[in-house]
């Protein structure tokens, strides 16, 4: 796969060629599909990816207006479990309902659903590619509200020597290093990152007790990719990542940890036949201690929760003819896991010990053909799942060992057919129309199922009976390139996702998940991308209007918690042939609520961002960054008043090399 050259576009680049035998090969996936524009498309590129501020994926990801995890914090100061992302306000959830690729391998974690994006350093990556809306080809059974694909830096992009060192505010240090040197006609790359910082106040100055602190962070991460040939027309990948995160959020002792080691394999041949197959393996822990915000004591101890996924696919391409693309495939998903958590009275003592877990499986079929008819390309897909949820159990003992609860939930089976379909018509030479409708299925994860947590005073209590969550929707879209260098996209949509989970509040200071009935999302998206000479200018706006859909409830007509009704980015960027590049970036979300009530607002913010890079010797960089810059007060949460500010102005300074 290849990416375009501007910030990010609207538009999809043919793929490159397949690999000469007397050339190195590359590393990459198959072509994309020709009808992969009438889904609507942004690609993030290295060069935006490796210049961004905050200089970490989902700062990047937040140029795509629309995208969003639970809460508006990065992942140095929110709780691992509140990493999920979504798309097009359909929020709610810490779960992700988008889909996160990395080349082609599933990314969230088996029991949480959440992404570990300290673990994906811009560095490794080539690009990003962000679609809207339901999927279906593969792995599709989890993309309702999108699909994130982030594509590994290749032969192309990797310099054989390539690191950085940055020092920031509050005593902040992130350092990364690869080597990727080139065997025969393959290569290998062996790349690590270490980051820390002080950590900032999350709490406001009038909020601070003598138990808050700043939310420390450290975290590492370690990778290598090696690609190989076999035979002439078909290469092997294989991945490995190990990583670790520790941060401490608000109060002294409340601690969170997070690690994992995922193995992937991939074999991709492009011969008259082509395939495109993999499997992979995750085995991820975390932990969190919840300490009380009026007794600053631990309260619960989530020591433990240990988790496995497991999956793979396949995909054959026949040789159907020069004007079309025809898929055909399968995949499957296993994740398993447990929790191991000790409740803590006044006294220090244990009141309580916890255990519960489970495991599902999603395994599927699908096939989808793209047809080029003179300026019109068709496209159509279908997947049926077979799905399973089972082994679930709670258990729990007092402080001196005796059973109390011990609960075995039945086990669940079903069936689930979804489909998409679109059309791409190239109108004029500098226009395209687009149209697609789909539908989407999502299992609810392990730990909507099983686990319970608190964000103190609130407990959120699991639901062992959560159905899968149903998307329907449909869009429309104009791609205009008026002039030499502009592009301009245009897509209104209506989805619909039944079914939805949701933290429903069912008493004081208690919720608990469940199904609404559904959340109806429809808007507008906008973008823009411009350059002429060294000066480049990228754009992006969402307009939302999201809503609980729950007749004779509390929540009818409700704007679901955590989704924003605008959002907007912008990228002004200076680039000469020289290398130096000066940028400025400027990112809205507008006001959202806390909880599914609306009783709880979380104000607008803009911030801004700046970067400098100026060349000083042969592939020699120095680089100043500058996160917001006017030291913006972002709030992102807000229970009854008790605030949690995201990252204040934060200045690095460091050095690149190996450009």
């Amino acid at each position: 796969m290849t990416w375009p050259t501007c910030g990010w576009a609207q538009s999809t680049s043919p793929a490159a060629p397949p690999p000469e035998p007397d050339i190195v090969i590359l590393g990459r996936g198959l072509d994309l599909p020709p009808g992969t524009p009438a889904y609507g498309a942004t690609v993030i590129d290295r060069d935006r990816l490796t210049n961004d501020a905050s200089g970490r994926v989902e700062g990047v990801l937040s140029d795509v207006a629309g995208f969003q995890q639970f809460r508006r914090s990065d992942s140095r100061s929110a709780n691992p479990s509140a990493q999920g992302a979504t798309l097009r306000a359909l929020g709610g959830n810490a779960s992700s309902r988008t889909l996160v690729l990395l080349d082609g391998v599933p990314v969230a974690d088996p029991f949480f659903g959440y992404i570990p994006f300290n673990a994906l350093t811009p560095d490794r990556l080539a690009g990003i590619r962000v679609t809207r809306g339901g999927g279906s080809g593969p792995f599709g059974s989890g993309a309702v509200a999108g699909t994130i694909e982030l594509v590994s830096a290749d032969r192309s992009n990797l310099p054989p020597v390539a690191g950085e060192a940055f020092y920031g505010s509050r005593n902040s240090e992130d350092l990364s290093a690869s080597l990727s040197p080139t065997f025969g006609r393959g290569f290998m790359s062996v790349s690590g990152r270490f980051e820390r910082g002080d950590g900032f106040q999350t709490t406001p100055a009038d909020q601070r007790v003598a138990a808050t602190v700043p939310a420390r962070y450290r975290d590492w991460s370690a990778g290598v990719h090696a690609v190989m040939p076999v035979g002439d027309a078909a290469e092997l990948q294989v991945r490995g990542l190990v990583f670790g995160d520790n941060r401490t959020l608000r109060f002294r002792g409340a601690d969170s940890s997070s690690e994992g080691e995922d193995a992937s394999v991939r074999l991709v041949a492009r011969g008259r036949w082509q395939v495109d197959a993999l499997a992979y393996l995750q085995a991820r822990n975390f932990s969190n201690k919840v300490i009380s915000a009026t007794s600053f004591k631990l309260t619960l101890d989530q020591r433990d929760t240990p988790s496995t996924g497991i999956g793979g696919k396949i995909e054959l391409r026949p040789p159907v003819g020069a004007n079309q693309v025809l898929r055909i495939g399968g995949d499957v998903r296993l994740a398993e896991g447990v929790l191991a958590e000790d409740a803590y009275g006044a006294t220090g003592t244990v009141t309580a010990r916890r255990n519960a877990g489970g495991r599902t499986s999603v395994a599927g079929l699908f096939v989808e053909d793209d047809w080029k008819i003179g300026r019109l390309v068709l496209t159509g897909g279908a997947r049926v799942d077979r799905w399973s949820i089972a082994g679930g159990f709670f258990r729990e003992r007092d402080g001196n060992g005796v059973p109390s609860v011990a609960n075995v939930f039945p086990d669940r089976t079903g069936t689930e057919a979804t489909g998409r379909g679109g059309l791409l018509f190239h109108a004029t030479p500098w226009a395209d129309l687009r149209a697609a409708a789909y539908t989407g299925f999502r299992l609810p994860t392990l730990n909507e199922l099983y686990r319970p947590f608190v964000v103190f005073p609130i407990t959120t209590q699991a639901n062992a009976g959560l159905s899968a969550e149903r998307l329907r929707g449909v869009e429309g879209g104009v791609d205009l390139r008026p002039a030499p260098g502009l592009k301009l996209s245009l897509t209104a949509f209506y989805n619909r996702l039944g079914d939805a989970i949701a933290n429903v509040t069912v008493g004081p200071n208690l919720r608990r998940r469940e199904n609404v009935d559904a959340i109806a999302a429809k808007g507008i998206e906008a973008s823009l991308t411009w350059r002429r000479g060294a000066v480049s200018l990228s754009a992006s706006y969402a307009f939302n209007d999201s809503r609980v859909v729950a007749p004779g409830t509390a929540l009818d007509r409700l704007v679901p918690a955590q989704s924003p009704r605008h959002a907007g980015s912008a990228t002004l960027a200076w680039s000469p042939k020289s290398g130096a590049l000066v940028s400025l970036t400027a990112r809205y979300v507008g006001a959202q609520y806390e909880d599914d009530l609306q009783t709880n607002v979380l104000p607008a913010a803009t911030t801004v961002d700046a970067v400098a890079r100026l060349p000083i010797g042969r592939r020699l960089s120095l680089i100043a960054r500058a996160e917001n810059l006017f030291d913006e007060a972002v709030v992102t949460r807000n229970q009854a008043g008790s605030i949690d500010l995201g990252t204040p102005r934060t200045v690095w300074i460091g050095i690149r090399f190996g450009e």
